[in-house]
């Protein structure tokens, strides 16, 4: 059974409909978006119970959670099949294992306007409740595709006519004068590693955000809100 913590990402559990079978309120937490979260509750029909905060800190594991804790058995991903048709961004993860990187991904992604995000089954984090909270509540609302094989998957991309664009340091493009076009898949490497070689064999382009002073490159999720938003200003805007 998954949980879900926090106020914000809760909320928007509720708001985009996914299944909870019960939501956990702390005794004595009362604030306008508490009460929103038992409103929205009582309208889909959610059971919500108000137990002692040690009761939530023993559901969450003693992870934060606000007062609001919530149950529910929803599918974590989605097949990867099912984001291709109409999609017109995808970001592809190739290997981001860090959970708030990973959250922080999917909260920029869903911002940007991806459709979805595609993560790897092996070297890659999972859907934990710390990558939900780092996503603040947008996991709710982007579809995560696992995947077998990130190459063979930019394969079934480019047949489907997708621009491969992937984030180097040392890429030959820059990032804010490469020509974006549309369907295009952003491919993200590894915290510390950048992307397998294969990989890059596989991009259509490689871009580089320039840095200056003696650091050599941004953090992922920093590096991915600068690429997808310049994707957002130019082709997101066609």
């Amino acid at each position: 059974m998954r949980l879900t913590l926090g106020v914000h990402p809760v909320r928007e559990a509720l708001r985009a409909g996914r299944p909870l079978d019960k939501v956990l309120i702390a005794k004595g937490a009362s604030n306008p978006r508490i009460q929103e979260i038992i409103d929205l509750c009582r309208t889909l029909s959610i059971p919500v119970r108000f137990e002692s905060r040690e009761t939530l800190d023993r559901a969450s594991n003693h992870a934060a959670h606000q007062g609001v804790v919530a149950f529910g058995t929803t599918q974590d991903y989605v097949e990867f099949d099912a984001v291709l048709p109409n999609a017109r961004l995808l970001v592809v993860l190739d290997g981001i294992e860090d959970p708030h990187n990973l959250g922080a991904i999917i909260r920029t992604a869903h911002a940007a306007g991806a459709n979805a995000v595609i993560v790897p089954e092996r070297r890659a984090a999972p859907l934990t409740e710390t990558v939900a909270k780092a996503a603040a509540g947008a996991l709710a609302h982007i579809p995560v595709a696992r995947i077998t094989n990130v190459v063979r998957t930019l394969e079934q991309l480019k047949q489907n006519r997708f621009w491969i664009y992937g984030l180097d340091e040392r890429g030959p493009e820059l990032y804010d004068r490469v020509e974006f076009a549309t369907p295009s898949a952003i491919v993200l490497g590894a915290e510390g590693k950048g992307l397998h070689q294969l990989v890059k064999k596989h991009c259509d382009v490689l871009v580089r955000i320039p840095m200056s002073g003696p650091v050599s490159s941004l953090n992922v999720s920093v590096a991915a809100g600068i690429v997808l938003f310049e994707w957002r200003k130019r082709a997101g805007s066609e």
